[in-house]
């Protein structure tokens, strides 16, 4: 099957059927963080308040949950401070707990984002703990394990790493089971500069084990998005003994995964059948079937995330309609809109050859009606 794409025409592989794992991975914990899926018919447009499809972004969390991997709920693939307003991402916590229930434990199938984003006018550490400590409560009182993820509010008042101490410290203190501690950079919100008190890197670093060495009983693991590989490396080593390291990086989790990082990854959204796959692969010691799998992926991956990273969204989303898991290419906040053409049509490309194209016939005429509004 052949389709005329901006930039030549492309000849689709034979699609690959991948088997669904008997359960989860053995010798690694990996979450997916998870979209959402706008309502085509509901106001979406930048600034609206997020109008959902929850059939269908439930339904896609049970694809997840089909292939072994948990799911990161409520996160920025989610499009948290990137239009998923805070009743929106309430009630989306609340589903997406109640619908893991049917495959097992919440808190063990679904980690749900906690933040300050619906409090934008938080101006005291204090006002900032009591904003968590809301978000906190909600994502327990549904039943699903906590992501503790950064605050913008918090890096635009801290005056260093003892401010940043303070408000985990409480947080810490006052949790029922241990916690994910979420480290995003600036590549993915430039509002997070700076974070743990430091622009330079070795500095925070040293902040932020600090941190999680004095509250490391109630500090699940950590997920790092520096897209640094070597720098995630040498973090993963000084972690405290009990504390997972999960990889946020999406340019280089395979060879992380491998060396030893567990994931959290928004990537897996995109790539659940493969990355399912390649950890069972390496479960059995097969490191080469494993590469074989995972290599194609981390070039689709890099193409998805290339700068402006934070918009790497669109093409999750994309794939997630080229696959028929949603009826609409349409976004919370009119993201559809934050790549061009040509940025999709490569992603078409490099999922086809990483096999990730799970109906050839679909994605080709969904595609061609995407360039055809294009006026190709």
């Amino acid at each position: 099957m052949r389709i005329a794409l901006p930039g030549g025409e492309h000849t689709l592989r034979e699609p690959v059927t991948w088997a669904k794992p008997p359960g989860p991975a053995k010798s690694r914990t990996v979450y997916a963080a998870a979209h959402v899926v706008a309502d085509p018919l509901g106001d979406n447009t930048p600034g609206s308040p997020a109008a959902v499809d929850w059939d269908a972004t439930l339904r896609f969390r049970r694809h997840l949950w089909s292939h072994g991997l948990r799911v990161a709920d409520a996160m920025d693939t989610a499009q948290r401070n990137m239009g998923l307003d805070w009743a929106a991402t309430r009630e989306l916590i609340g589903r997406s707990a109640a619908e893991a229930a049917a495959f097992g434990d919440p808190a063990a199938l679904v980690a749900c984002g906690a933040g300050t984003d619906h409090a934008p006018r938080a101006g005291t550490l204090d006002e900032i703990v009591a904003a968590y400590t809301e978000q906190i409560e909600t994502v327990r009182n549904a039943g699903a394990g906590v992501i503790v993820m950064a605050s913008r509010r918090l890096a635009g008042i801290a005056r260093g790493p003892e401010d940043y101490h303070t408000v985990y410290g409480k947080l810490l203190s006052q949790v029922d089971r241990p916690v994910i501690l979420h480290w995003l950079g600036e590549m993915f919100d430039p509002h997070l500069a700076g974070y743990w008190g430091s622009a330079d890197v070795a500095e925070a670093t040293a902040s932020f084990l600090a941190l999680v060495g004095e509250h490391a009983p109630m500090v699940d693991g950590v997920k790092v998005s520096l897209l640094d590989a070597e720098h995630e490396i040498g973090l993963r080593a000084a972690l405290p003994e009990g504390v997972r390291l999960y990889t946020g990086d999406d340019f280089n989790y395979p060879s992380l995964i491998k060396s030893g990082s567990h994931a959290l990854l928004g990537i897996f959204d995109a790539i659940a059948p493969a990355a399912a796959a390649a950890l069972h692969a390496l479960d059995a010691g097969d490191l080469e079937g494993y590469d074989e799998i995972m290599e194609p992926t981390a070039v689709l991956s890099r193409k998805i995330f290339e700068t402006p990273t934070y918009h790497y969204k669109t093409g999750i989303v994309f794939l997630a309609w080229l696959n028929g898991h949603q009826d609409a290419f349409c976004m919370v906040n009119g993201a559809q809109a934050a790549r061009s053409l040509p940025h999709l049509s490569e992603v078409f490309r490099l999922a086809d050859r990483a096999g990730l194209l799970a109906d050839p016939e679909l994605a080709v005429s969904r595609m061609r009606s995407l360039l055809a509004v294009h006026g190709l």
